[in-house]
């Protein structure tokens, strides 16, 4: 953008051309800034959301927060401090004050000050944190933990033999060939040993014993703990398909996996997908985007029936259809047979390999084995603590009471970790701050974003809101005339107004 073509903020805007609740785009030196103004107050902070450099001139004011509308980060006007994920840096922020009718920027502000760990706490601090864990729950707890003043040791012990990493973009932009290698660590290596954390790299747990408060690993180490965030993730759905001969079955979940697809894909003519889940249709875009033909094979007949109803799921087949992708829908693999891909129809598809995208289960059992417990995943309250008191979890094993819809739920969306790991931070330290955070996902297909607030496993009605011919329109899922979820196309202000009106909305859970 030509910053010149922008008003400068230092010179000030007249105050009658800001509209209350309004966003001003604007530069400050040779920085993009945005001006807000609520009621009588102004506030001026950077442009670009530190996630994906949304633009935040076209988001959602609430409160004296701004929230992106890209995925949903939120940021405090006042200090520009990233209040939710998938946003983990602050914003640059300028002190404003008001003059002769004008609005003028004035001085940097300083980032905010580390608050003390025990502000606002019903307790002293524990004295270790250990999360199981190198996801985005785990990294997004030790992150806020710090940011919280907290100063006692923290050890992250992950399987991975990556640091944290952004998950999303393995089956997206890494994989079609658009992002290099270099911008997948969530955190550089000196994030780690500046603040402290002790990141274990491919270490797996043997066992937990909450009543010694120890993790035993399986190289023979022995950590103590005083609190405990159980954030194991989940494993993929593994098939047991017949092989013989040089049959190649990939799977995605670790960022290995995703570079043992792009070194698969190097020459491959044919692939097949298995699996018409959101991750094995992003698989698919991807490999197109490279010119591979694609194949995708799934047993139900309608994609996404029972996530995003049929209307929307046969838009999402007409899309991939419209790049190339064939579909075999209402059967399954048989066999693979070297390059011989056999249905269970009979019919036969020649592949040069075969990627695996049937869904996922939550790890649980290292929390089965430490005897919390268990419920489709490990039962937490508001708090997101377990069975055992300073045992909490977060991400997709963790089950929680959901104030929106009042149901116990489990969530395996990226956004949705990262922000338990934050809540789960600040009840470590005794904040008794409830998660009553309302789901947020996005699913990416060649140009078409799907995304989605809320939480539906089954509704008795959907509305549609402008056209899906057009790709421009929001879906509303109800129960009992009561919306539980949104999907938007192109209407990313009305996601972020859709994820406000839910967060209003609370009932008594069960």
């Amino acid at each position: 953008m030509d910053l010149s073509t922008l008003p400068d903020l230092r010179a000030g805007l007249e105050i009658r051309d800001i509209p209350d609740g309004g966003i001003v785009s604007g530069r400050i030196d040779d920085e993009e800034a945005i001006l807000v103004r609520r009621g009588d107050e102004y506030f001026a902070v950077g442009a670009q959301c530190t996630h994906y450099h949304g633009p935040l001139a076209q988001g959602l004011v609430v409160d004296d927060t701004v929230r992106c509308p890209l995925h949903h980060a939120c940021f405090n006007l006042r200090t520009g401090a990233a209040l939710r994920a998938p946003a983990l840096d602050p914003l640059s922020s300028w002190r404003v004050e008001q003059t002769g009718g004008k609005v003028l920027v004035r001085e940097r502000l300083p980032e905010p000050r580390t608050p003390a760990a025990t502000a606002g706490s019903t307790g002293s601090p524990p004295r270790s944190v250990t999360i199981i864990g190198g996801g985005a729950a785990g990294l997004a707890a030790a992150d806020a933990l710090r940011r919280e003043g907290y100063s006692a040791a923290i050890t992250i012990i992950s399987a991975d033999t990556f640091a944290p990493y952004d998950r999303p973009n393995l089956s997206k932009d890494f994989l079609m060939g658009t992002a290099p290698a270099e911008w997948i660590p969530l955190r550089g290596t000196e994030y780690y040993s500046e603040r402290k954390i002790d990141l274990l790299l491919d270490a797996r747990v043997q066992s937990l014993d909450l009543k010694q408060r120890t993790v035993q690993l399986e190289n023979g180490r022995k950590i103590e703990f005083h609190a405990l965030l159980l954030a194991t993730g989940a494993d993929p759905v593994r098939l047991p398909i017949p092989v013989s001969g040089d049959a190649k079955l990939l799977y995605l979940r670790s960022f290995d996996d995703s570079r043992a697809i792009v070194a698969a894909a190097a020459g491959a003519k044919r692939v097949v997908v298995v699996g018409a889940s959101f991750i094995g249709l992003e698989v698919a875009a991807s490999l197109r985007h490279r010119g591979i033909e694609v194949h995708v094979v799934g047993p139900g007949r309608v994609l996404f029936e029972r996530v995003l109803g049929a209307e929307l799921g046969a838009l999402v087949r007409e899309v991939h259809e419209s790049h190339g992708v064939l579909f075999h829908l209402g059967v399954s693999v048989a066999r693979v047979d070297g390059k011989r891909v056999s249905l269970s129809d009979g019919s036969g598809i020649d592949a040069d390999f075969v990627v695996l995208g049937v869904g996922v289960r939550p790890s649980l059992e290292l929390a089965e084995q430490a005897g919390l417990t268990i419920d489709r995943g490990v039962v937490v309250d508001e708090y997101l603590e377990t069975s055992a008191k300073g045992v909490f979890a977060a991400g997709d094993i963790a089950r929680w009471p959901d104030p929106h819809t009042g149901d116990r739920i489990r969530v395996e969306h990226w956004v949705v970790a990262e922000r338990q790991g934050q809540a789960a931070a600040l009840n470590i330290l005794g904040r008794r701050q409830r998660f009553d955070a309302v789901p947020f996902f996005w699913s990416q297909h060649y140009d078409l974003t799907i995304n989605y607030v809320g939480h539906a496993e089954s509704w008795d009605a959907i509305e549609v809101e402008g056209s899906l011919a057009s790709r421009d329109c929001a879906v509303t899922y109800k129960r009992g005339g009561r919306i539980l979820a949104v999907a938007t196309l192109s209407r990313d202000l009305k996601s972020l107004r859709a994820e406000r009106d839910l967060e209003s909305t609370q009932v008594s859970t069960r």
